[in-house]
């Protein structure tokens, strides 16, 4: 017979065996690598000399295909220190020749040299970590960085080519932080938080004020293709007469090239109404047309005889009918806003065309030298006024009417 000590073995050996579960300690979290971030001044020595070196190289081989001009014979250290003194020219120092102080900037080099300074504000931005922040003051220590870089390359170039040293450095400075900054704070994404805090109207009005801008420049641009254009043969005469070889008349091209957005300036001068003067004795508009002694270039066969006449004084609307057209676009943008939004953002739109345009204009404006040659360049002043007065006039017209013609269509939807 079984016992009771029997039975309770019994049962404790048919009882499940209930697992608990295994509570196991996490492993530590190893901290992830943080970035390695480059010394401030090593990345703005690096990424500025960089700019500077390829915006340099297209100077110098535009120097060198000069000198072929007169097939003297120049040395190679006579080919530098003159595309160093043109290389600072871009960046607007005058420079000094046998003609006199020289002051004419190719704009054409003066992009491509502000492109270059950008990209190194970009670069020393990101090398220096500042995109991962919110505070924008290491993209602005990054600008400040590239421009006394700028400044210390503009000094050594100067000193070299013998041109003054003191305005080189604080020209060149200023050059690199402005530009370096705006790069540094385009990576930093502090101009776009910048942008989306800006309220609308503002946001509006400066765009339609670019807009016209660039539609009136682009409209120079094409007047002044077409006017070499038609005068081709005079243009091809020109080059001829130099009897320079292949490298030298391709060196006069290339120079026609680097100045090449100061015509198109000119040009837009030219439409807006005040145009432009090159030297004394010599000036450009639709209304009266003088001309003096020209220097031999082939881009300046595209001046005009005389005063536009009959359908060519409709070139005057051309500047209205690029306003017009920004404000097509600001209406289509502003379709459900206000008329007080509407109102705001074109009284904006009018001066910020004309500044720009009338910033444009200084830019393009210099001297080749004295007596003659001492003023060249578009009337800045009256291209800024008349100019924003003709975009206000056309954005708030066609912004007007396009909100009213959406509103229409809307209501018979």
């Amino acid at each position: 017979m079984p016992t009771a000590e029997d039975d309770a073995a019994t049962r404790l050996e048919n009882r499940e065996t209930v697992r608990l579960p295994i509570q196991r300690r996490p492993a530590p979290k190893t901290p992830a690598p943080r970035a390695r971030k480059a010394p401030l001044a090593l990345a703005a020595v690096v990424t500025t000399l960089w700019a500077a070196v390829v915006s340099f190289a297209p100077m110098l081989a535009v120097v060198g295909l000069v000198y072929a001009l007169d097939q003297s014979g120049v040395g190679a250290g006579r080919i530098v220190r003159f595309g160093l003194s043109a290389w600072l020219l871009a960046h607007g120092v005058p420079i000094h020749t046998g003609l006199g102080a020289v002051s004419l900037v190719p704009l054409a080099l003066s992009l491509v040299a502000a492109w270059r300074v950008v990209r190194a504000g970009v670069h020393t931005s990101r090398a220096i970590g500042a995109r991962r922040g919110t505070s924008p003051w290491p993209a602005v220590a990054a600008g400040g960085a590239v421009g006394v870089t700028y400044g210390v390359i503009g000094g050594i170039a100067a000193a070299v080519a013998g041109e003054s040293v003191v305005r080189s450095i604080l020209t060149l400075l200023v050059f690199g932080f402005l530009a370096g900054s705006a790069g540094a704070l385009v990576e930093a994404r502090t101009l776009a938080r910048l942008a989306g805090r800006t309220p609308s109207v503002l946001r509006n009005g400066i765009r339609t004020g670019v807009v016209g801008a660039l539609l009136i420049l682009g409209a120079g641009a094409a007047l002044a293709g077409v006017a070499v254009a038609v005068n081709g043969g005079d243009a091809a005469q020109i080059i001829h007469d130099y009897r320079a070889g292949v490298a030298g008349q391709l060196g006069l091209l290339l120079v026609c090239a680097l100045y090449a957005p100061n015509l198109v300036t000119w040009s837009a001068g030219y439409l807006v109404g005040p145009g432009f003067v090159i030297g004394n004795g010599t000036s450009i508009s639709v209304a009266a047309v003088t001309v003096g002694p020209l220097p031999a270039l082939p881009v300046l066969a595209g001046l005009p005889d005389g005063p536009a006449a009959g359908w060519g004084s409709l070139l005057l609307g051309v500047p209205l009918a690029a306003a017009l057209v920004a404000g097509w676009l600001l209406g289509r943008r502003s379709a459900k806003a206000s008329w007080q939004a509407l109102l705001g953002a074109t009284v904006v739109a009018g001066p910020v065309a004309g500044l720009l345009l009338g910033l444009a204009s200084l830019a393009s404006s210099g001297s080749l030298g004295g007596d003659r040659l001492a003023t060249i360049g578009p009337h800045s002043g009256w291209t800024a006024v008349i100019s924003a007065v003709v975009v206000t006039v056309g954005v708030a017209l066609s912004a007007a009417l396009t909100k009213i013609l959406s509103g229409v269509r809307r209501g018979r939807g």
